[in-house]
């Protein structure tokens, strides 16, 4: 496989997977963890290495090292591997996954915003999305009608945080997420509820649906329900880890124990809430965006705008929703039709955002 972001959660876990059923990395790229990548080196002995920046380069005890947006496409080009993992953060990722499709390799899909930007140019016939709600909805789904879909969000760092107080939180507050620990710009996401703005966008894509909602459930077990059109409702319930979406998406099927069971006993209860705009403002767009996924790539754009200001301290947690609304109010009318839109809307966005 190509791995791209190996030294991410995503990446890291999928190393598990490689390592558990014995699998082939050909290629790793990674960004500036250059200690975790070396160990990875060591282990998984790829042919090649991809790397962020070119400082960095004398640091990776690897003699094939490259670095840069080019050199990741030129490594889907000229590998052998049938499979991209493609775990990389943000906008950087799209190029990589329409360079996979290109070559006709089967894409694992953990890089969500390749959907959400830019679902309507992008073919599925080999994409797997690695995201547990995607997995759990595609593994519940059976020969029956469905009326609804619905996915689970744990509700973030701030969700039992005084709302009269949220306008002054911390980066360090707003890093610390009660369930898990990931990448510092989806802990943000996950505080804000715009990651789940984003899988339902990739939801909507995947599953060709727009009846499409989601709920927090605290303790982050139950990951997706299907309403059926019979008024019966299915969940999936797994613990949280991201190694069975991550085997399936490679491996196509899997039979043996990825995660250990859940015990429901133990348990003993679970919770559920509503996702309340009061607490999360960019909830109040959900059906606009739903409704008009153009918009997506101007929620991503501007979403990553405002993450990148906050993490500089340059605005508060609250003002992260602000650019983003405001954006959406202002390019409500966007229609995309071709890929290069994507990419003009894209950088349109950002300038207006003050990138």
């Amino acid at each position: 496989m190509i791995l791209l972001g190996s030294t991410g959660s995503i990446g890291v876990n999928t190393l598990n997977i490689a390592r558990k059923f014995n699998l082939n990395v050909e290629v790793l790229v990674a960004g500036r963890n250059i200690d975790l990548l070396n160990q990875q080196i060591q282990e998984f002995k790829p042919k090649k290495v991809v790397i962020d920046r070119a400082e960095d380069i004398k640091l990776v005890l690897h003699d094939n090292v490259s670095f840069g947006e080019a050199a990741i496409l030129e490594a889907i080009e000229n590998s052998t591997s049938k499979t991209v993992v493609n775990a990389l953060v943000g906008f950087l990722g799209l190029k990589p996954t329409l360079k996979a499709i290109e070559c006709g390799k089967k894409i694992a899909l953990a890089n969500k915003e390749s959907l959400v930007v830019a679902g309507k140019f992008i073919d599925q016939k080999n994409l797997r999305p690695i995201d547990s709600e995607h997995f759990g909805l595609w593994y519940l789904l059976q020969n029956k009608k469905i009326d609804s879909m619905m996915i689970t969000a744990s509700g973030g760092s701030f969700r039992d945080y005084p709302l009269e107080k949220l306008s002054n939180v911390s980066i360090k507050e707003a890093l610390a997420h009660p369930n898990w620990s990931m990448g510092n710009k989806i802990t943000i996401d996950s505080a804000t509820m715009t990651n789940k703005l984003f899988e339902l966008v990739e939801a909507a894509w995947l599953f060709d649906t727009k009846k499409l909602d989601a709920i927090i459930e605290t303790k982050s077990l139950i990951h997706a329900f299907i309403n059926f059109a019979d008024g019966s409702t299915t969940a999936h319930i797994a613990n949280a880890s991201m190694q069975l979406p991550i085997a399936y998406a490679i491996l196509g099927r899997c039979d043996e124990e990825i995660l250990k069971p859940v015990d429901l006993v133990e348990v003993a209860n679970l919770e559920f809430k509503k996702i309340e705009s009061s607490r999360y403002p960019i909830w109040e767009i959900k059906d606009e965006i739903l409704n008009n996924l153009d918009l997506g790539v101007v929620l991503n754009a501007a979403n990553e705008v405002a993450v990148a200001k906050f993490l500089n301290s340059q605005i508060g947690f609250l003002d992260i929703s602000k650019i983003t609304l405001n954006a959406i109010n202002k390019f409500n009318n966007i229609k995309a039709t071709s890929i290069e839109d994507i990419f003009h809307i894209d950088k349109e966005v950002r300038n207006y955002c003050g990138a």
